[in-house]
């Protein structure tokens, strides 16, 4: 054991889940994971880091981005202009090659993640017909645990089960398309309204209760079901929501709504900045926050979780499952749009987005996913998210801490928006400024407990050994920005901004148990109409580098 034993001494630890906060004290490593101190004196560490003045968090989890998958394959392509412009990741003797912009390649993901402190990331959205291409590419994403969600919110079988009230066959279903994927959790992205905007060529659902084509279902109840049946399955992260009328003046309403239709079930409402904003539709002289009214029941709702999708200022590409969304973008900003389907499973749609801070609609979306964090009084139901890279890079985590601790900042960049910003939203009287113990909720222990990963989000005993060691400063952005020290699994893979090793880490994905029987409707279901034959959807694990199940509540 002392051959491969790690102490990390005297670091100033911040460890919310286990209740550790600014406490000076040593970690201990084997294995890759957090041990307990030995308890025989003879034993020594291999190796001893000094983090004496340091600060010490666990490795850093972004629970909602895009990050794999053809959605993010063709954003590549779309915009060739960023990546002549961009950095260039050189090639080392660690490292490979990598190009940056909006939507990095792989290898560049997987360092800048690692380069931040963040040792875990899910992507949000993958066709289950395209699990395949997303575990390739997450096989070329290294340094970071990975996941996926699957789209299932305009799934033919998911709306023929709620349609024919055959919960049994939507509970089977579900548990054998994640199985069948590897998955991580249920995503529902415009529920209905994708196949609508399939079905009508250009239409959409404007309401939880409009009904999609064919299927006689509604919004509102393809939420309600898919919530249950996670409940059902017991899965560690329940439902994934991007609600319908993302983006729409006066879409805080179906917001409201898609809330209420949980009806008490757990659920995880995604870039809910995008889904705050009251006025009407069109209308830019109305468009106003509706933060206000939307956390006072989240505050009171213990179920739902929520993450932003916080807009920085700058250029960024929208990529989205959403397939109306992307040609309304398209139109509004008139630059490249991309639009795809995926047979009987979901859409999407891809255009490149400029936020400018001069703008009175950008400048509230700005100011309305910071009223969010600032808002909900418990940190552990909200989690830091750009949505990326739909409000903005991943790499602006750093920034947006140093919003969230200093106030003067904010206002600064405040006065810098447009005038009627102050008027519309709540964000110049919202004096909160963030300790360094939430920050490492929202952007650790909390989505860690969101997700249901036991081993990640802490440093207690048994923890995955992953590990990030900051160097304090005054100024926050300047501190979150470069970590003094990554571990990943007990290995040190950044130091100072430098890569030291890049593994490729471990894929994380749900195998819930279902009804064998039941699996034979599923199948003359899938041969009658899918293009592709049965047997070859599944996803075989030889696709995934380490796979890991992670365990049912």
């Amino acid at each position: 054991m002392a051959d491969s034993l790690l102490k990390i001494a005297g670091g100033t630890i911040y460890d919310p889940a286990n209740g550790v906060s600014g406490q000076v004290a040593d970690l201990w490593v084997s294995g890759g994971r957090i041990v307990a101190p030995p308890t025989d004196p003879e034993v020594r560490p291999s190796r001893v880091i000094d983090a004496s003045g340091l600060v010490v968090m666990p490795g850093g989890i972004d629970m909602h981005c895009h990050i794999a998958g053809p959605k993010v394959n063709i954003a590549r392509k779309m915009r060739p202009e960023e990546k002549r412009r961009d950095e260039v990741i050189p090639r080392t003797t660690v490292t490979h090659s990598g190009t940056m912009g909006s939507v990095p390649s792989t290898f560049a993901t997987g360092y800048k993640y690692a380069g931040l402190g963040y040792t875990t990331a899910f992507d949000a959205a993958i066709p289950p017909l395209a699990a395949r291409h997303a575990h390739e590419e997450f096989d070329d994403t290294p340094c970071l645990d990975k996941g996926f969600y699957l789209l299932m919110g305009n799934n033919h079988y998911v709306m023929r089960s709620i349609q024919e009230n055959e919960p049994q066959k939507l509970d089977t279903f579900i548990a054998w398309l994640l199985s069948s994927a590897k998955g991580f959790a249920p995503k529902l992205v415009n529920p209905g309204g994708v196949e609508v905007w399939k079905t009508r060529q250009g239409g959409n659902v404007h309401g939880l209760d409009d009904l999609v084509d064919y299927f006689e279902v509604t919004p509102r109840q393809i939420i309600a079901q898919v919530a249950q049946s996670a409940g059902r399955l017991n899965l560690p992260h329940p439902v994934h929501i991007h609600c319908n009328n993302l983006g729409m003046p006066g879409n805080w309403t179906t917001t409201l709504e898609t809330m209420k239709a949980l009806e008490g079930h757990r659920g995880h409402l995604t870039h809910i900045q995008f889904h705050s904003y009251g006025g009407g539709e069109g209308d830019e002289n109305t468009f106003n926050s509706k933060v206000t009214e939307l956390a006072e029941y989240v505050n009171t709702h213990e179920n739902i979780t929520i993450d932003v999708g916080q807009v920085l200022f700058g250029e960024t590409t929208s990529m989205t499952g959403d397939g109306p969304l992307g040609y309304f973008l398209s139109n509004v900003y008139g630059g490249k749009w991309f639009s795809g389907d995926t047979e009987m499973e979901s859409g999407c749609g891809i255009t490149p987005i400029k936020y400018k801070n001069k703008s009175l609609v950008h400048g509230l979306q700005w100011a309305i996913g910071l009223e969010w964090y600032l808002q909900v009084e418990d940190p552990w139901r909200v989690v830091m998210s750009t949505d990326h890279p739909n409000g903005g890079s991943f790499l602006a985590y750093p920034q947006i801490v140093r919003f969230l601790m200093d106030r003067t900042y904010r206002q600064d960049v405040l006065k810098t928006c447009h005038p009627r910003i102050r008027d519309r939203s709540s964000l110049a009287d919202l004096d909160r400024e963030y300790t360094l113990e939430e920050i490492a909720i929202i952007t650790r222990a909390g989505p860690a407990r969101i997700l249901g990963l036991k081993n990640k989000g802490h440093l207690g005993v048994g923890a995955d050994a992953d590990i990030t060691i900051y160097t304090p400063h005054e100024n926050k952005e300047t501190m979150f920005e470069l970590p003094r020290m990554v571990f990943k699994s007990g290995n040190l893979i950044v130091e100072q901004g430098e890569m030291r090793e890049a593994p490729m880490g471990r894929t994380l994905h749900v195998q819930p148990n279902y009804d064998n029987e039941l699996e034979k409707d599923i199948q003359e279901w899938f041969e009658s109409y899918y293009s592709i034959r049965y047997r070859n959807y599944p996803v075989s694990e030889s696709y995934m580098h380490e796979p890991e199940v992670v365990p049912s509540n």
